[in-house]
This record gives C-alpha cells, sequence and structure tokens, in this order.
C-alpha cells in the first residue's frame, strides 16, 4: 500500500514536499516513480527511483527543479519540487514497480503496478 501526502495550493515560484509512504513492504524493493495527472491529460511520469537507491529519472518538464530522494528508515520516497509554475497543477501519484522487472529512467507509468490515491497540487496566483 503507498500513501502519498503533502499536496496543497502554492503560488507559482513555491515550493513543496510531496511524501509516499510504503507500508507492508520495503519501498527499496521497489523501484517508486511519482506521477502526474492533470485535466484533461494523460497522466505523465514525473520522476524515478530504482531500487538500489542509485538511479534517477526526471522528466524534461521538471528536471533542475524537483527531486526524488528516499529515506529507507521512514520507509518514504519523497518529491521535492521547487520554482513550481502553473503547468505542474494536478494530482500527483506515486506507484510502485518491483525491483525483479527492469529499470526504465523514463519513468512509463504503464510499467507500474501499485498505487496510491493520489495527492493534490494546484499552482496559483
Amino acid at each position: 500500500r503507498l500513501v502519498e501526502s503533502g499536496g496543497g495550493l502554492v503560488q507559482p515560484g513555491g515550493s513543496l514536499r510531496l511524501s509516499c509512504v510504503a507500508s507492508g513492504w520495503t519501498a527499496d524493493s521497489y523501484h517508486i516513480g511519482w506521477f502526474r495527472q492533470a485535466p484533461g491529460k494523460a497522466r505523465e511520469g514525473v520522476s524515478c527511483l530504482s531500487s538500489s537507491g542509485f538511479s534517477t529519472g526526471y522528466a524534461d518538464a521538471v528536471k533542475g527543479r524537483f527531486k526524488i530522494s528516499r529515506n529507507d528508515a521512514e520507509n518514504t520516497v519523497y518529491l521535492e519540487m521547487n520554482n513550481l509554475e502553473p503547468g505542474d497543477t494536478g494530482v500527483y501519484y506515486c506507484a510502485a514497480r518491483s525491483y525483479r522487472y527492469s529499470w526504465n529512467e523514463d519513468c512509463p507509468p504503464t510499467e507500474y503496478q501499485i498505487w496510491g490515491q493520489g495527492t493534490t497540487v494546484t499552482v496559483s496566483s
């Protein structure tokens, strides 16, 4: 099970940190990704972290602004989002893909099997 939190309303240029807590299993046994879905648009990969913790992937639109990290002691994966833009608005989901499957730095949503319920991020003045 995955539970996201940390969404909210923020002004352009602001920051948020999203959290994804894994329960019932350890996050380091899975590749973990963050995805988002804006109204009327398809779900897209934002960032992902390999089970080893050594490899990351980022969508071009968020490179240099977002950072994914993991705290193994808390079984939590974070998405630090800085310099937020209105285009970052959407429902953010975290999802897991077993380490038994190959790592893909493009973070394709179709390759992830376990999904959280989502947390909403709104960037607006």
